[in-house]
């Protein structure tokens, strides 16, 4: 039996199936508000040069479609920019099931954490945390309906 003939099938295999499994969190999340379970924004979730990114395309609030990121440190780029548009998750690399080793932005507080995320049931997790991973706080975001 040729031995490359059984190799060849599992290695195409290997090779589709894993980049399929890495970009299950891409697509447009809904965010939720920690205290009234209601959908606060949705964020899109995309790849750029082999890291993961996200960036808040709409907010629910009619009040807030103007809102700027005032709460961003002074050396921040995104101080007082447009929240809509904004590049609120950088950098995040692949290891194993989960994408992190880059940062999340609250644009509400303008503080910027470590962010880890993954996709749990059908739902994406979104950690941020400050110095190790148990130090921080996780939120459950639903695939946004088109």
């Amino acid at each position: 039996m040729n031995i490359g003939a059984l190799i060849s099938p599992f290695a195409l295999w290997l090779f589709i199936s894993v980049p399929v499994k890495a970009q299950d969190v891409l697509g447009q999340w809904s965010t939720v508000d920690d205290q009234t379970r209601e959908v606060k924004s949705v964020v899109e979730i995309y790849t750029k040069k082999g890291q993961v990114f996200g960036k808040v395309v709409a907010i629910s609030d009619p009040q807030q479609q103007e809102a700027t990121c005032s709460e961003c440190d002074d050396k921040d780029p995104r101080k007082n920019q447009p929240i809509i548009g904004m590049e609120i998750i950088k950098g995040l690399k692949k290891v194993e099931n989960a994408w992190t080793n880059g940062e999340i932005l609250d644009p509400e507080n303008g503080k910027v954490y470590k962010c880890k995320i993954w996709v749990e049931n059908g739902s994406l997790v979104v950690r941020g945390y400050l110095g190790f991973t148990w130090l921080g706080r996780s939120q459950t975001w639903a695939k946004a309906s088109n």
